[in-house]
């Protein structure tokens, strides 16, 4: 029996009890409007490209960004359901189709679902809501003045007459949308703001939701790429024969990528792939981890300047106390706990896609390209994405699956196994950072000088504006600590190793190397960590807030337990500040991290259930990096492969999590990534603190 057959069956068995654990209380199924990702189409109307209302009252929001665990179905449906006064207990959500052309560019990334869709949102519900007043009004025959709109109905309180929104969503989706509709005053909010269940909550428990590697097509072939484990290496001899004889294999093509296999199933093709007999030349045989970190400190003195006040090299020149250290991270893998795949089709002049894709039309874009047809004729499906943090933004796995399926004439889903997505390229950039600091005579930091060097994540889509990857300054260019004298410079050395955009990008580096710098300095001049913040951030209030209301959580200042202290760091990215206090102790040579304080601002608050979710998830995704996660290099190949030697934090050693929402009324900034960057300073801030010894390296490797 598969997994997802066992769950479907248990839910049925276990009735009411399942869903009360997973939602608080049980929803009649019809209500799970999310429950594949893909609702199935009623006889409602459509008031526009988001919003479908049935004449059972059921509404439908499309949202055109992908859900891969950042509750954006259920965020998106609440900003859109509180303007339309939808019936909250009788909303769906469900990924947009691919269409550019009704939708506009479809990317999720940056953390900018919400920052980006919170005004266009509110204003789509708003047209909706103002064209089902008009349908009523006329059918009513009263002006639409008169009317008020609650849980899906339109009321006319003068004569007690009542309308659903079915009964006129037909009349409504005929009504041209006003320009400037009427929306709500936050004061009147009922659902905004307010701890929300999600809406695919039930689908993932019974196993209904349907991600990339559950689509079942007639006549489905699978397939497996045989990829260089050399970097930059061509096969150049192939023997197929005995891959060809294996049971289930129908045909072996090469790509642009590799070798590929394809088969009845998943094991035939892994068995026919590892079958293959290949020759491969060329590639860079001589990089190792040892030339990674030699050439990023041949880069780092060669940068170009990002950022100048003051005069630093001279303030630091003649200081009594300064500092020199040196920060470096590795290469790393985004690892998805759902590996890369998709299902393409190529018949008839078209070609549909069935993938857990970041990016729809990016997606559409490259099989378009590589087909030589239009994009309005590649068809894109988004499946729920079982993990993306960047890396299912990229077309690579695409790209495999729609030359694939254009030499099979069948629909064909093309996997990768948990080694080729470890080892498949696309990594968050290996960096280096020296810094120089220097205090004044009473001890505090006046001068900055930062020299960054980071492969390129955006030369690979164009020439750098002044040389410069902004990407992997974040963090430092913006820093916001009031030192009189700072430079900035970064380098690109060159690397053959792809990099992409990987969960906080450049700030999941920099803040480490900022925050823990600073808390050295703070160590030389003798001062508190947090009382050197508050001076440097005296005008930043969003900053010191978030600081003050997780220093005051974790009661910094007192005692931590015996064999235990704290550190702390804040840091802003995506339009949030977020702040985090660490409580760390040693267990058997290794650090342990017993509990997280983290305060976010976000701005507007959308669903606190949502905020706080991710706000633990990109904690545990930041700190599997802290401890564990780095790229291993030998011969040109890379030599980390599985979770085995990439771990991930797990439930023994997870810490406990506390959440502090600041509210400032601002606008929403993102949620799915600024925790990530202030929890390796943290860490390392406290082990500093217990051991009177810097972290100078990524992962956290503790000396005797």
């Amino acid at each position: 029996m598969q997994r997802r057959t066992f769950l479907q069956a248990s839910a049925t068995a276990a009735g009411g009890m399942m869903l009360w654990f997973a939602c608080g209380k049980p929803r009649r199924k019809q209500e799970e409007g999310a429950a594949s990702g893909t609702a199935a189409p009623g006889e409602g109307a459509e008031l526009n490209a988001w919003i479908r209302i049935d004449p059972d009252d059921t509404v439908t929001f499309r949202v055109a960004d992908a859900e891969m665990g950042q509750g954006i179905l259920t965020a998106m449906a609440m900003i859109l359901a509180e303007e339309l006064d939808a019936d909250w207990k009788k909303v769906n959500a469900e990924h947009a189709p691919g269409d550019t052309a009704r939708y506009g560019s479809q990317s999720t990334g940056g953390s900018t679902t919400i920052r980006q869709g919170w005004e266009p949102m509110k204003k789509v519900g708003a047209q909706a809501r103002a064209m089902l007043v008009a349908a009523a009004a006329e059918r009513l025959g009263v002006p639409a003045a008169e009317l008020t709109t609650e849980a899906s109905t339109i009321v006319h309180a003068a004569s007690g007459r009542r309308l659903r929104y079915g009964e006129v969503a037909a009349a409504a989706a005929k009504v041209s949308p006003p320009e400037s509709p009427a929306q709500k005053a936050p004061e009147r909010y009922h659902l905004v703001g307010k701890a929300t269940p999600r809406l695919d909550t039930h689908a993932k428990v019974t196993g209904q939701a349907v991600y990339g590697l559950d689509v079942r097509l007639p006549g489905m072939l699978v397939a497996q790429v045989a990829r260089p484990p050399v970097l930059g290496a061509k096969p150049a001899k192939i023997d197929d024969a005995a891959a060809r004889a294996t049971p289930g294999v129908r045909d072996v093509v090469t790509i642009t990528s590799g070798v590929a296999v394809i088969a009845d199933h998943f094991w035939a093709a892994k068995r026919g792939r590892e079958a293959l007999v290949i020759e491969w030349e060329g590639g860079d045989a001589g990089l190792d981890s040892a030339a990674v970190s030699k050439r990023l400190a041949d880069a780092v003195g060669k940068g170009v300047e990002v950022r100048k006040e003051g005069d630093a090299a001279r303030v630091i020149g003649g200081a009594r106390k300064k500092l020199r250290a040196s920060y470096e991270v590795p290469y790393l893998a985004h690892a998805p706990m759902e590996p890369l795949n998709a299902t393409v089709h190529v018949h008839d002049g078209i070609c549909e896609i069935w993938a857990g894709t970041q990016s729809p039309s990016f997606t559409a874009m490259k099989a378009a390209q590589l087909l030589a047809i239009s994009p309005e004729k590649v068809k894109v499906t988004t499946t729920f994405l079982g993990g993306g943090f960047g890396r299912r933004s990229q077309t690579d796995f695409i790209a495999d699956a729609v030359e694939v399926a254009r030499t099979a004439k069948v629909p064909v889903q093309t996997v990768w196994t948990r080694e080729d997505d470890v080892r498949g390229g696309q990594y968050r950039p290996a960096a280096l950072s020296e810094i120089e600091g220097a205090l004044d005579a009473d001890g505090w930091p006046v001068a900055w000088v930062q020299r960054i060097a980071s492969p390129s994540i955006l030369a690979a889509m164009g020439p750098l504006k002044k040389g410069i990857d902004r990407t992997s300054v974040e963090g430092v260019d913006n820093m916001p600590y009031a030192i009189a004298n700072v430079h900035v410079t970064y380098a690109n050395p060159s690397l053959p190793v792809s990099t992409w955009f990987w969960r906080s990008v450049g700030s999941s580096q920099n803040a480490w190397a900022v925050e823990h710098f600073l808390d050295e300095l703070a160590r030389l001049g003798g001062k508190d960590p947090l009382e050197v913040r508050r001076r440097l951030l005296a005008d930043k209030p969003r900053h010191l807030a978030v600081l003050e209301a997780a220093a005051k959580a974790a009661a910094w200042g007192t005692p931590a337990p015996a064999g235990r202290a704290r550190g702390l760091a804040v840091h802003e990215s995506f339009g949030s500040y977020v702040a985090e206090v660490a409580e760390v102790s040693i267990e058997h040579g290794a650090p342990r991290v017993h509990k997280v304080w983290c305060a976010i601002d976000c701005g507007r608050i959308v669903n606190p259930s949502t905020i706080r979710a991710q706000m633990e998830s990109g904690i545990v995704y930041g700190l599997s990096a802290a401890l564990h996660g780095a790229i291993g290099f030998d011969g040109g190949r890379i030599t980390t492969s599985n979770f085995h030697d990439y771990p991930v934090v797990r439930m023994g050693t997870m810490p406990e999590i506390e959440v502090i929402l600041v509210e400032s009324g601002a606008d929403p900034g993102g949620v799915g990534e600024p925790s990530t960057p202030p929890i390796a300073p943290a860490v390392s801030n406290a082990l500093l603190a217990l051991t009177g010894a810097p972290v100078r390296r990524l992962p956290i490797k503790l000396t005797a």
